[in-house]
């Protein structure tokens, strides 16, 4: 919805990672472990925001990719990062029946501070709908 507001491109970067490696992300965890996996993270983030800096793009992260070495000094630097916060009774339903999609998606909530220090600016989205949660990212940027 932002992007569509914006007038710019939505990019998913798990989409991104099994674009490029022509796997499924629990193909590429089966196969490369997390290891694997989150070194095709960092240079999908790496490629990609080199690639949209000097425009506008709209980029969903995985929940890991602040697990990352260097990946929140990237986003400090070359991005405008928007934490999309929401507590657990929120979130539990948003993932339920993604584990088979999301492999680390019930080991918890670790990377929530990391979230907070890689953002330039966070929004909770508890009670929100989407239309209202587009309309504060943007007023946000603003």
């Amino acid at each position: 919805m932002v992007a569509d507001a914006l007038g710019c491109p939505f990019l998913d970067l798990d989409d991104i990672i099994v674009k490029k490696a022509g796997k499924t992300i629990p193909q590429i965890f089966e196969a490369e472990g997390e290891r694997g996996f989150r070194r095709r993270e960092k240079q999908a983030l790496e490629q990609t925001v080199e690639k949209y800096c000097e425009s506008i793009a709209v980029l969903a992260l995985g929940g890991g990719t602040v697990t990352i070495p260097g990946s929140i000094g990237l986003l400090q630097e070359k991005t405008l990062c928007i934490y999309l916060q929401a507590d657990a009774d929120t979130l539990r339903p948003r993932l339920e029946g993604s584990a088979g999609e999301r492999p680390l998606a019930s080991e918890g909530w670790e990377e929530r501070p990391l979230y907070e220090k890689a953002a330039h600016i966070t929004l909770d989205t508890t009670g929100l709908t989407p239309e209202d949660l587009a309309d504060e990212i943007i007023i946000s940027c603003l």
